[in-house]
C-alpha cells in the first residue's frame, strides 16, 4: 500500500478520470479506496478506485480527515472546496 490516509488529496493515474484529483473519503483494504470529488462523484456515492492507479499527495485536510476517521458527515461542499484549493494551487506551480 502506497500509505494513502483518509482525508488524503490524490490524482487518478488511470481511467475516465484521469489526471482529476480526489479525497480519499474510506480506505477498504489494501487494494482499493473510496474517493469523492464532491461534482461527479459525491460522498453518498464516492468511486471505488484501484490504489495503484491513483497518485497520493502530500496534502492532507487534517479538518475532514478527523471527520472523517470520527464518522463524522462530511458535506460535497466541503470536498469541493478542499480540492479547489489543492488544484489552485498546482495550476500556480504549473505556470511558474
Amino acid at each position: 500500500m502506497k500509505n494513502i490516509q483518509k482525508g488524503q488529496i490524490v490524482r487518478s493515474l488511470a481511467g475516465r478520470d484521469k489526471g482529476r484529483f480526489f479525497l480519499v473519503v474510506d480506505l477498504l483494504d489494501e487494494n482499493y479506496a473510496l474517493l469523492s470529488d464532491g461534482e461527479l462523484r459525491k460522498v453518498s456515492l464516492p468511486k471505488k478506485k484501484k490504489i495503484k492507479h491513483i497518485a497520493k499527495t502530500n496534502q492532507i485536510d487534517v479538518r475532514l480527515q478527523e471527520a472523517l476517521q470520527a464518522d463524522k458527515k462530511i458535506t460535497n461542499a466541503e470536498v469541493r472546496k478542499s480540492l479547489s484549493k489543492y488544484q489552485d494551487a498546482a495550476i500556480n506551480n504549473l505556470e511558474s
